[in-house]
């Protein structure tokens, strides 16, 4: 059975997944489902352009239609009745007139405008997929929260095990006092409560690891049974983060719209052609004389100019000019809030340091008050109690340091999330 278990044991090592902090980023960002909509969104910008594009396309319009009129083109009656004399009936065109036509539309110059809208769809992609990285961006953020809750764990839990070695180490020699009547029993059992409480602690840290553990695995879709603790890091000078990019994109948008708006000034050139099957046709004389369909048909060139955009060019312009302002604001505020989160971590950063200049030197100390207290307990100089304070004291020590050290490392790490440099 032992040997079983040694085997499994050995087996789960060899298949153990060690993590790095970058990988369970990457890994969360990949798996992260808000992720497709990075496709979604660029699909849908293509789509978009290509719809704009076939703006250069001939445009075809099919039309059938009837109607009726109270009043025609008709000759005077005196004609009339002259050319009934020449032997001559003139019906007059019918009130009921119908055709079946099409219209085909062909432009030739749009002051720039299709290429302008094509432009501002772009840009306009662009500024989801910005604001979906930054969306995407604060998926690390959450990551980083796992990972070193997971790290100060296994910190912990390692203590807690050195902790049991020292009280089970205790207990061994309190047991052989007891059997040579230098020591109570009521001192030994307080160690072995000691320990147990320290083993339940232990429990309750495990059951906190699993958690912890699968949690984070499940956010990057990742099999994982341990994290490595990341190497301290210095800050970078600069700014990258996906904030800022998003709003260089909404500056770029505003650009191109007010491209769109100078475009939507200027004339439209277009050649068409129309033909249709009907009655009446152009040739209006023929048919007040008869009232035969006929094929009819029209091409010609077009100038149109639009007037009616100067009534609101320049609302338009100023409303563009408002959201440029705007971005430039959010810029200027996301960089003021940023340099003061990016205080705060170095300022972290130094206290956890400086912390962490003593810890060493009162673990060391508290050590040798602990071994002290071990001696004095084998000579009957200090009761259990006194012995466990010690070496309470001194796990303490241990355990402060391990939160200095990962605290500090988290604070380096979070400053780098904060400039993603």
């Amino acid at each position: 059975m032992k040997r079983l278990l040694f085997i499994l044991s050995i087996c789960m090592t060899v298949g153990a997944t060690a993590q790095t902090l970058e990988e369970c980023q990457q890994a969360a960002e990949r798996n992260y489902p808000l992720i497709v909509q990075h496709d979604l969104i660029a699909h849908t910008t293509d789509l978009t352009v290509d719809n704009i594009q076939k703006g250069w396309l001939p445009q075809l319009t099919a039309t059938a239609q009837a109607t009726y009129q109270s009043a025609v083109t008709a000759w005077p009656d005196e004609m009339k009745g002259l050319m009934q004399q020449m032997g001559v009936d003139m019906k007059g065109l019918a009130k009921d007139q119908y055709r079946i036509g099409i219209d085909l539309q062909q432009t030739v110059f749009d002051g720039g405008m299709i290429n302008a809208q094509k432009q501002v769809a772009r840009e306009q992609g662009a500024v989801k997929q910005a604001q979906l990285d930054v969306d995407l961006y604060q998926v690390r953020q959450r990551v980083n929260e796992m990972y070193f809750g997971l790290l100060l764990l296994d910190d912990q839990i390692r203590l807690n095990g050195d902790l049991q070695k020292l009280l089970t180490a205790s207990e061994k020699k309190l047991t052989s006092m007891v059997k040579h009547g230098t020591a109570a029993q009521c001192d030994l059992n307080n160690v072995i409560a000691e320990r147990l409480n320290v083993v339940q602690q232990e429990t309750t840290l495990e059951s906190q690891r699993r958690v912890l553990l699968a949690m984070l695995g499940t956010f990057c879709g990742l099999e994982m049974s341990q994290v490595i603790k990341p190497a301290a890091i210095e800050s970078v000078e600069g700014n990258n983060r996906p904030e800022l990019r998003l709003i260089d994109s909404q500056l770029r948008l505003a650009d191109a719209q007010d491209k769109a708006l100078k475009a939507a000034l200027l004339p439209r050139v277009g050649v068409f052609a129309q033909g249709y099957y009907g009655y009446p046709g152009y040739n209006m004389f023929k048919d007040m004389m008869g009232r035969d369909w006929s094929w009819n048909g029209m091409v010609g060139a077009r100038l149109t100019w639009n007037i009616g955009a100067l009534y609101t060019h320049r609302n338009d312009k100023a409303k563009v000019q408002l959201q440029r302002e705007t971005a430039q604001n959010q810029r200027e505020v996301f960089l003021f809030n940023n340099r003061l989160e990016q205080m705060q971590h170095n300022e972290a950063i130094e206290r956890y340091r400086s912390l962490m200049s003593q810890d060493q030197e009162i673990i060391a100390l508290r050590g040798q008050v602990r071994k002290a207290a071990e001696s004095k307990l084998s000579h009957g100089i200090i009761d259990v109690n006194d012995l466990l304070r010690d070496i309470n004291s001194e796990n303490a020590a241990r355990v402060q340091q391990s939160i200095h050290e990962i605290e500090m490392l988290k604070q380096m790490y979070d400053l780098k999330y904060t400039t993603n440099n």
